[in-house]
């Protein structure tokens, strides 16, 4: 099986603060499947370490109120076509994360207020029809193979 992952979750320095989000259950739940590592931002042309971003009203603007847009979408773009080109069976995107968050995201005030809601990369992914999983859905325990069966017997 072939799983996209958000290059944080896979333990990249890639985090807007210059971190990660390694994830061991994460890791332990890909052994034995090809990954596909992704950052959207880094593909963008963005900074490590850079400036917070969030969505307001359907903008990516940085917590100085800088526009990003443009660098998400482009990286949101590029990542995409990595997902199409390498014909992924799924991916695990990034919590909350104005690119990757595929569940909710946080509402554009840079206050952690978060709401339903996905991310740019998450949403292009969703839309074509991709199994996207949020990273807090997802632990050692889970069996990937398993899932997708059961997802592609419910579509």
């Amino acid at each position: 099986m072939k799983v996209l992952v958000s290059a944080c979750l896979l333990g990249e320095n890639c985090k807007y603060n210059g971190g990660n989000n390694r994830d061991e259950g994460i890791l332990k739940c890909i052994e034995g499947h090809e990954v596909i590592s992704v950052c959207p931002e880094v593909l963008g042309g963005l900074p490590v370490p850079r400036i917070p971003c969030e969505i307001k009203d359907g903008i990516v603007i940085n917590k100085e109120g800088e526009v990003k847009d443009k660098e998400f979408r482009a990286g949101a773009a590029k990542a995409f076509e990595i997902a199409k080109a390498k014909n992924i069976d799924c991916a695990i995107l990034q919590a909350r994360s104005p690119n990757c968050g595929c569940r909710e995201i946080y509402d554009g005030t840079f206050s952690k207020n978060k709401i339903k809601g996905h991310g740019i990369f998450a949403g292009l992914l969703m839309d074509a029809g991709f199994t996207v999983f949020d990273s807090e859905e997802i632990d050692e325990s889970t069996v990937l193979d398993d899932i997708i069966v059961s997802t592609k017997q419910e579509g």
